[in-house]
């Protein structure tokens, strides 16, 4: 089949589409109002579901290859992450309602990873997120327009403006594009392994702003998790015939 105007085997469109609707729309607008209802640190750590379905729809629709390695890492992500929420005084008062949204926004993002694995070996990196940004552009004006409307902009400050550019620019368009780039170079499996270290990260920053205690439950969660990466990340070595 040919290509569109806008340089997209039409065979492709509907692929396109499912990428804005799960990976943009549905993705964005759960993930935002769950983090309005729940904590953000609790917010992250209910994300790490997301590598565990991600290797399992890879394994199950791609046909990637489950190994030894990537096993026993996503256990050793599972176990230190589920020791970093069970020394989270918040997480047994965070909103279910949010708990909910957050959990079905990765759910949500798991899919959008697998849909656009196949589309890497066809486009070019920013090719693929300029098509996903817009199909979820249109998909979401419907929702948001009487939202955005209602902002007062002549009341933001610089640093409002500047932190609206941060979130646009760092959290979301090279956000998306370093995954895209990382499902290209090393799958869907491994690129969401990396999910594992969000909580980690997390918890840095409440640290050092919120005044959060380092733990030794905290440390020992941390190792598991980064070793989790690690082993997820690691190839099998290759069987020498002799």
């Amino acid at each position: 089949m040919g290509k569109t105007k806008a340089g997209i085997k039409k065979e492709h469109l509907f692929r396109f589409f499912l990428c804005g609707l799960t990976g943009v729309a549905i993705n964005q607008m759960l993930f935002i109002k769950g983090l309005t209802m729940t904590s953000t640190i609790h917010a992250s750590l209910l994300m790490l579901c997301t590598p565990l379905l991600i290797t399992l729809l890879a394994f199950w629709i791609l046909k990637e290859k489950v190994t030894f390695f990537k096993i026993a890492g996503l256990a050793a992500g599972i176990c230190g992450a589920v020791l970093l929420i069970s020394s989270k005084e918040i997480a047994g008062t965070a909103s279910l309602t949010g708990d909910l949204f957050i959990i079905l926004n990765a759910i949500a993002y798991t899919f959008y990873f697998i849909l656009v694995k196949p589309l890497m070996n066809e486009y070019p990196p920013l090719h693929v997120i300029r098509w996903v940004f817009t199909f979820g552009f249109i998909m979401i004006l419907p929702f948001g327009w009487t939202q955005f409307s209602a902002v007062e902009w002549p009341s933001f400050e610089l640093t409002h403006l500047l932190s609206l550019t941060a979130i646009v620019i760092c959290g979301t368009f090279l956000a998306y594009l370093f995954n895209v780039y990382g499902l290209q170079k090393l799958g869907a499996g491994i690129t969401g392994s990396y999910i594992y270290t969000q909580p980690v990260f997390a918890a840095i920053i409440a640290i050092l702003f919120l005044g959060e205690k380092f733990t030794f439950e905290k440390m020992i969660a941390g190792i598991l998790i980064f070793m989790g990466v690690y082993l997820v990340s690691r190839k099998a070595p290759p069987i020498v015939q002799e």
